[in-house]
């Protein structure tokens, strides 16, 4: 099972991810796939039994004693996992991938699952089970006998089981006795006709070659490498490379917080979280993300857009209607959300966002790239300068209210002074003059959102609300020309007032739409770590970031929420919030210590 309980009820997500930027999934530590959806991140389940037991379906590889131990782990720098089980009878271990790699000038990423036992010691005997259903669970394939396959008819596309194994004995769940290593290939769509072992073991060998040239070319602080490492593996899988679209997390539905019913789906392509992603791909000098998402961006037409959606399917659809499905859910968490009524929100900072995530692509001289036409900034920069002053639902999506959010006044002003050193790059000088105008405005208004009695900038225009993600001016760099006193009483009241142990931070301490958060939102622990570097307390942010580290599983994996009580994971997961967070601490404090890279920090 998923869900490891100890005697103060913690729990862990304690599942691998695995993908190929065509597809993710989720594997647990009895090597069952708890999660993956086909044919696109956004599609129905084909495995979903981390969301419903009864409902759906189950592709197992494990021991047929219940007498077991199992350890998981990567291979290193790759997304290839390895889930090693140990028994009286004997031991071995299943590979799980999703091919990726170079072929025909092209990336290779099929719909395709590849799993190998491996027979490490002894005649150990296993159990599999390969059951997949579509429509969340409300179809169930017929399964038809072929020599060395398994074929489910009935979903969207066949869907079809290759291998080597006895097919009798998986079509009739026996248990059996690994003699030799065993392979099984599941495919969507396009069945798998090549030579099986040799096949396998070619794609294994060229899959993990390529994840070991892509860490290869990241470059790493001198601190958490390892961490950092973890991380950006993690990120690199969340981008659907057919369309450029990032999304924000690989599940739906994972409880903020237990029988709370703060449940969404986070499948889908954020603008906000994708800035944050690629801005942590670009501190690793990985760009090519940047390069797929810009296409993406271009194709949402946005010159001819009232309103930029704060969130869009990954094939750049508008249409996100938020439907529950009749799905016990994780741990009985109910609702069960297929798609997320944010689509419909507004959430005026993804327009400054947008602008920072194209700023790289004009002022980075290592882009020898085409650029995009100057008037796509152009008409972000109208919609910054339409919708200044307009109240919106805010960073954290507030369903039951609208302000004017400090957050994005915030990034008015960010996304104009990029817009600002773009125009100086092309030499527009209309768009100079209206850039500085949008600085400036948004400058002022920020202003506005001071409270002197806390020393700190608020969540909104009329309120003296703390907000976590407030802490991000001091990152983007809002406190360069104010004195260093006002930046630390600027973090010390955010401190003050949310955070509920050192390091964990709630978003913010007023009740919303579904009551009192009790759990810890983690990017915001990353974003207080950040700005402590930031301001030259490095010793401090060092230790703290080695706590909040100690929220990751067992492979190095961060959900979204964290409830520092009963320390337990929760939240969708992998969410790139996170991860981002920790890479960005990470070379935050490299920064900040400012030492040689051999030196020791203790």
């Amino acid at each position: 099972m998923s869900v490891k309980t100890n005697p103060l009820n913690s729990h862990r997500y304690n599942l691998g991810l695995i993908g190929n930027c065509a597809y993710s999934g989720l594997v647990d530590q009895d090597a069952n796939i708890r999660w993956l959806c086909w044919p696109r991140f956004d599609s129905s389940f084909i495995f979903g039994s981390l969301i419903d037991d009864e409902k759906g379906g189950e592709f197992s590889i494990k021991p047929a004693t219940k007498d077991f131990k199992s350890t998981q782990e990567y291979i290193k720098n790759t997304n290839i996992l390895c889930t090693r089980f140990e028994t009286k009878d004997g031991a071995f271990e299943v590979i799980d991938f999703a091919p990726r790699f170079n072929l025909y000038e092209r990336y290779h990423k099929p719909l395709m699952l590849f799993r190998k036992v491996k027979k490490l010691s002894g005649q150990p005997r296993i159990n599999v089970k390969c059951h997949p259903v579509g429509d969340y669970g409300k179809k169930i394939p017929q399964r038809l006998m072929g020599s060395n396959h398994i074929r489910y008819e009935g979903l969207e596309q066949p869907v079809r089981l290759t291998t080597n194994a006895s097919i009798s004995y998986i079509n009739e769940e026996k248990s059996f006795v690994v003699n030799d290593d065993l392979y099984f290939v599941l495919s969507w769509g396009v069945p798998f006709e090549a030579p099986l072992e040799t096949t396998f073991e070619d794609f294994l060998k060229r899959t993990e070659k390529y994840w070991n040239t892509w860490v290869e070319h990241c470059h790493l602080p001198s601190v958490f490498q390892k961490e950092v490492i973890r991380s950006a593996l993690a990120l690199k899988l969340h981008q659907y490379e057919d369309t450029g679209a990032i999304t924000a997390a690989t599940t739906t539905s994972l409880p903020e917080i237990d029988q709370e019913g703060r449940n969404w789906d986070y499948r889908f392509c954020w603008v906000r979280d994708t800035y944050y992603t690629l801005s942590a791909l670009n501190s690793l000098g990985q760009f090519e993300e940047m390069k797929k998402y810009t296409s993406f961006i271009e194709n949402l037409d946005i010159d001819n857009l009232e309103n930029l959606q704060p969130c869009y399917r990954i094939d750049g659809t508008k249409e996100m209607t938020e439907i529950v499905e009749d799905l016990n859910g994780y741990m009985g968490n109910k609702p069960v959300r297929v798609g997320n009524q944010a689509g419909s929100q507004i959430q005026h900072d993804v327009y400054g966002q947008v602008l920072l995530t194209f700023f790289k692509l004009y002022t980075d001289e290592r882009l020898n790239v085409k650029k995009s036409s100057p008037q796509i900034i152009k008409s972000i920069l109208k919609h910054i300068e339409r919708y200044m002053e307009a109240p919106d639902n805010g960073v954290w999506e507030f369903r039951g209210k609208q302000s004017v959010h400090t957050y994005t006044l915030m990034f008015h002003w960010a996304g104009a002074l990029a817009a600002k050193s773009i125009a100086k790059s092309i030499e527009d000088q209309d768009m100079l003059v209206r850039a500085e105008k949008a600085v400036q405005h948004a400058a002022q208004l920020i202003e506005k959102s001071y409270s002197p009695a806390k020393k700190a900038y608020a969540q909104a225009l009329g309120t003296d609300e703390m907000d976590a993600c407030m802490l991000q001016l001091i990152t983007l760099g809002y406190f360069k020309n104010k004195s260093p006193e006002a930046a630390m009483d600027h973090l010390e009241a955010i401190r003050k007032e949310l955070e509920l142990s050192p390091g964990f931070f709630l978003r913010y301490k007023h009740a919303d739409d579904f009551g009192v958060q009790k759990s810890a939102f983690l990017v915001c622990s990353f974003w207080y770590i950040e700005a402590l570097a930031n301001l030259g307390h490095a010793s401090e942010a060092e230790k703290l970031l080695k706590r909040v580290i100690t929220t990751q599983n067992h492979v190095g994996l961060m959900s979204e929420d964290y409830d520092v009580e009963m320390n337990s994971q929760w939240g969708n997961f992998p969410q790139t919030y996170s991860h981002v967070g920790l890479i960005n601490c990470a070379f935050a404090i490299d920064r900040a210590l400012n030492s040689p890279a051999f030196f020791i920090h203790e």
